[in-house]
């Protein structure tokens, strides 16, 4: 196993200072070794007047980065007592707020596949570039979870209901579709990614990408936003499913019978934590909301059993307790968003971020 100095490379070429996710064969999961490592170097480049800004990478052909270790996870909420995912999550999102007030521009090449936390530590950049081989996903309800790393702040600032649609299914979506979404910027074809990352060692980082961005493919969400917007614009699980269902369209069907095969705990929770992240704001206090989430998800049945079946085990077969959405209490849902106490995330007000202005 790479320690973090082999899992995260980081040099400087000329003015842009690079990291680089380097654990291809996992493609590229964050670590929390990593976390901090990453965390590290951009507080380190953030003061440093040789470095104009700063481009995330990930090794490998398949992708940025897949997520958090979820093995780890699983064996700590299965084995232990939730302290080292807790502690985990508690420096991620830390992370995640300080890529997205960065004082330098944060170039994330989004190429291949980027899913739960890779979306943290990419969507949240001031430059987001995606590519034709974009895979772009926050999957967290198939593994009895909720979307974290501030996916429902980004996915709540979507149009119309079609972050509500993306956190729920777990759908991946491609370029045009993360344009269109907001999760990311610009449009390079994967072929000159390179060409482009070595651009900005001599050439400010605007002028890069008026050279080298490209029109992006066109999206399909665009064409499913009548079903999509109607259905979606429910606040109860049990609603979106039936209008899915009674919609009359092959595809909303397909999306009903997707979300009955999701963890009914971790629907419920992520539709709340999506309709409360749009009223509460910043960024900072929607990731203390995810922060509660995540802790309470520790202790819930649904998480380990959802990383056995689609992570550990492989059987696709998750036994999701309860099995069924009418099983779920409102109290249940309720009980995810309970204060930590002495334990809370605590960024909001912390004046621990800085505005980018570039």
């Amino acid at each position: 196993m790479s320690g973090p100095d082999e899992a995260v490379l980081l040099h400087t070429s000329g003015k842009t200072a690079h990291i680089t996710l380097n654990r291809p064969r996992a493609l590229n999961a964050l670590t929390h070794a990593m976390v901090r490592r990453i965390d590290e170097a951009l507080t380190g480049w953030a003061h440093d007047p040789a470095v104009e800004s700063v481009v995330i990478t990930g090794a490998g052909e398949r992708g940025l980065c897949a997520g958090g270790d979820i093995r780890a996870i699983h064996d700590d909420a299965r084995d232990g007592d939730g302290s080292v995912s807790a502690a985990f999550w508690r420096d991620e999102y830390r992370l995640n707020a300080r890529i997205a007030r960065y004082p330098k521009p944060y170039v994330a090449v989004m190429d291949g596949i980027v899913m739960g936390g890779g979306v943290g530590i990419s969507a949240h950049g001031s430059v987001r570039i995606v590519t034709e081989r974009s895979r772009i996903a926050m999957p967290e309800t198939g593994i009895g979870f909720v979307p974290d790393v501030g996916g429902t702040y980004l996915l709540a600032l979507a149009p119309g209901e079609l972050g509500t649609h993306l956190a729920l299914t777990g759908a991946p979506i491609g370029a045009g579709d993360a344009l269109l979404c907001g999760l990311a910027d610009h449009y390079l074809p994967s072929a000159k990614v390179r060409q482009f990352v070595d651009d900005l060692a001599g050439t400010p980082v605007r002028e890069a990408l008026d050279r080298h961005v490209r029109p992006a493919p066109e999206g399909e969400l665009a064409g499913r936003r009548e079903w999509i917007d109607s259905c979606f614009a429910s606040d109860t699980v049990e609603e979106i499913v039936r209008r899915l269902l009674a919609h009359g369209d092959p595809e909303a069907k397909e999306t009903a019978e997707t979300l009955l095969a999701r963890s009914p705990t971790a629907l419920k929770v992520t539709l709340a934590a999506l309709r409360r992240a749009r009223r509460l704001g910043s960024l900072e206090r929607v990731l203390e909301q995810e922060y509660r989430v995540s802790c309470r998800a520790l202790t819930a049945l649904d998480l380990v059993e959802g990383i056995r079946a689609q992570v550990i085990d492989k059987d696709r077969n998750p036994r999701w307790s309860p099995a069924g959405l009418a099983d779920v209490a409102g109290s249940d849902v309720e009980s995810f968003f309970t204060p930590l106490g002495e334990r809370e995330l605590g960024l909001a007000g912390s004046g621990t971020t800085e505005e980018v202005a570039w």
